[in-house]
């Protein structure tokens, strides 16, 4: 996994997007994808990303805010390939990696997600929408409302994403009829997903255009659009808990871990538990940077990186969750109120029955789950409750929501809530079904 937050140490330490290798030297590493710096300032953070379909324009999109935002002060431009950077994506021409970027409106300060439209890359995707306050769903309006473009909306809703903007791109290329029966087709689908179709903002413009420099309104009215939008809210008064988005070596120093802040406040110097993955790492928060600014301490819902001393890379994987001491709780065995999605709703179109076995998506990880259903036959558009077996211990808390998404045929089946933590089993051999039978 990636990241594109900025971590400068010292003088010039700057990471953008970077894999888990060792970097080099443990004060140095030039970075060909300087990110935008956003200021440490008063202003509110609100998480904000682009999801929606494959080639719809969600990266030239985000190219486009931080060309507009730079020319006012507010923002580093950061041009599209720097934001596809990564080898298989300049490649294929798709976004795989979520990327975070940052830009100021005179109102707010944004951290923004640019997620992944590829389906085979979805698992990317749900980790950028867990950490979001408002999605912005780019449609072209040459295509309209596609596949991806109701997953990503089912995900978007199921991980508590309360806010949408609406942004129809490509509006230069269609009449203003097409426009209008995009614009419906868009709330009728957020009206069905539980969103209020009928209030959200809708943009229609080209971010093509706006990041050639020849109109610059569309992006004008989104930024409007965002900063009318509620605050978030922020539970800063718990202990602090931040899930990992990624996380890459310093030598000499330790391991950043990238995420942002999901409750509570932290401070530098202040003790830190990563748990996760069966594991318990204790460490110490030796230094925390909001892109590239040095701070003092970071707040729920902020986006940032820390400097974990004496933490060896190949021990944290993303999924593990960040915290003070005895913040977290990991186990293997929840119970579970189960939603299996139906037909209509991009769902299956035959039933599952108990014991099923396929990947869990919650917070920023994955985890194969054995779900042994009160039902022994859970038919599409029903709902169950059911207790769930993981490999590994991981992060759980009651209320959490999660994703079912079944490996065939890479779409998501179904969705629930954590309901209750049960204690730890030991899964022997890998084998979920043999342990589950022993319980």
């Amino acid at each position: 996994m990636t990241s594109s937050v900025i971590f400068s140490f010292t003088k010039s330490l700057l990471f953008n997007r970077c894999s888990s290798s060792t970097l080099r030297h443990p004060l140095i590493w030039n970075s060909t994808a300087f990110l935008a710096t956003a200021s440490t300032s008063p202003k509110i953070n609100v998480n904000v990303g682009t999801i929606g379909h494959i080639d719809h324009g969600k990266t030239t999109l985000t190219s486009a805010i931080t060309r507009v935002q730079a020319k006012k002060g507010f923002a580093k431009h950061i041009k599209f390939d720097e934001i596809d950077k990564g080898k298989e994506e300049k490649k294929r021409g798709i976004t795989i990696n979520v990327a975070h970027i940052g830009y100021e409106s005179p109102a707010r300060r944004y951290s923004h997600t640019d997620c992944p439209g590829h389906s085979d890359f979805i698992k990317n995707m749900i980790c950028g929408t867990s950490q979001m306050d408002v999605a912005v769903l780019v449609i072209a309006a040459t295509d309209g409302v596609m596949e991806q473009t109701k997953e990503h909306l089912i995900l978007a809703k199921q991980v508590g994403v309360k806010n949408m903007v609406i942004f129809i791109n490509k509006a230069d290329l269609v009449e203003e009829d097409v426009l209008d029966l995009v614009e419906i087709e868009a709330r009728e689908l957020l009206t069905i997903h539980g969103f209020d179709g009928d209030a959200t903002p809708v943009i229609r413009g080209s971010a093509l255009a706006a990041l050639e420099g020849q109109d610059i309104s569309c992006i004008e009215r989104l930024l409007e659009a965002l900063d009318s939008l509620p605050e978030p809210n922020r539970n800063d008064k718990d202990t602090f808990v931040m899930p990992i988005g990624s996380k890459t070596a310093i030598t000499g120093r330790g391991t950043v871990v990238v995420g942002t802040l999901e409750r509570g406040i932290l401070k530098k110097g202040d003790k830190v538990e990563i748990k996760g993955d069966g594991q318990t790492l204790q460490t110490t928060a030796s230094d925390i940077h909001v892109f590239g600014k040095s701070v003092k301490e970071v707040r729920a819902g902020e986006h940032c990186g820390v400097l974990c001393r004496g933490v060896k890379a190949e021990t944290v994987k993303r999924g593990m969750w960040a915290g003070h001491p005895g913040a977290i709780t990991i186990t293997n065995r929840v119970k579970v109120e189960l939603y299996l999605l139906s037909e209509a709703e991009n769902g299956r179109k035959i039933g599952i029955r108990t014991g099923f076995t396929d990947k869990m998506y919650c917070s920023t990880w994955d985890q194969v789950g054995r779900f042994d259903m009160n039902n022994e036959l859970l038919m599409p558009g029903e709902h169950t409750s059911a207790t769930v077996l993981l490999m590994k211990d991981m992060p759980l808390r009651k209320g959490m929501p999660f994703t079912l998404r079944e490996g065939s045929s890479k779409t998501t089946i179904a969705r629930g809530i954590i309901s209750d933590l049960e204690e730890h089993v030991a899964v022997e051999k890998h084998n979920l079904k043999k342990s589950a039978e022993k319980i």
